[in-house]
Order: structure tokens, then sequence, then C-alpha cells
């Protein structure tokens, strides 16, 4: 991995940490949407260390329980960490306003994909430039409730 590559992974942790402290802090009153969007924790095991790990995400799509996260990482070329633990191990939890929910993780079906993916874009604008600017499938992840 490059020295760009770990700038910009270090950038998402800074930012990551910063957003959880800010919505612990307030009591879930401040960090709950972002961009528009709601803004949740994932917690997912660590696909090499076994360990929870936690990062905020945007839910551009909910639907019937379920949550679509993207995996985009700001459209970089390389799929997140989290998306890496979550497909080793799909039993996640998400917190969303203070309330912790079990979910099954499963990345959408190329369907799906078509279907979620205006939904997302609608939602926020600029998944469209990532989908353009990552050399790869910018994976869709459909949470369910267990």
């Amino acid at each position: 991995m490059g020295s760009r590559d770990e700038l910009i992974d270090l950038g998402f942790k800074i930012l990551n940490r910063v957003h959880r402290l800010v919505l612990h802090a307030s009591g879930n009153r401040i960090g709950t949407r972002a961009f528009g969007m709601s803004a949740v924790e994932l917690r997912s095991v660590g696909r090499r260390t076994g360990l929870v790990r936690s990062t905020m995400l945007t839910v551009p799509v909910e639907f019937d329980g379920s949550f679509v996260l993207v995996a985009s990482k700001g459209g970089d070329d390389r799929d997140p960490d989290w998306y890496r633990n979550v497909m080793a191990n799909p039993t996640v939890q998400i917190v969303k306003s203070g309330r912790t929910i079990t979910m099954q993780a499963r990345v959408a079906s190329g369907e799906e994909r078509e279907q979620l993916w205006p939904q997302v874009i609608a939602a926020y604008r600029p998944y469209a430039g990532y989908r353009r600017r990552a050399h790869r499938e910018i994976p869709l992840v459909i949470c369910e409730p267990r």
C-alpha cells in the first residue's frame, strides 16, 4: 500500500472516530443524519482479529426494516475494510439513533443492484461519481433484520 492509500485510510479513520464521538457525546442528538441520509454505526467482527470493529456509515436507502450500505470508500479502487469484514462475518449490528439491531448482511444481487442504484444516487448524487471513478463494481450491502 502506498503513502496515498495510507493517507486516505487515515482520513477515513479520523472522520469515523470524530463522528462517533460527536454522536455519543450528544446523546444521539447530533450526527444521526449526514448529507440528508440516516447515519448508522456498523459493528462487525474483524476478519483477521475476531474483534468487534465499528464504523460510521450513511444509509441512502431503507425499506422493510432493512438498510442499504454502499461499499464505495469514496470512489477508491479498494473495498473498504468494513465490507471485507462483513463478507467474512455477515452477522452485524446496526446502531441507529441509540438503538442496536442485530442484522444479517448480504451483497445485493445483480437485479437488486440495478433497482437500488438509482435510489442510492437520488439520495446522494456524489455516489454516481464514485461509480465512474472506481475501477471496480461498488457493492451494495443489504442488512436485513434477523
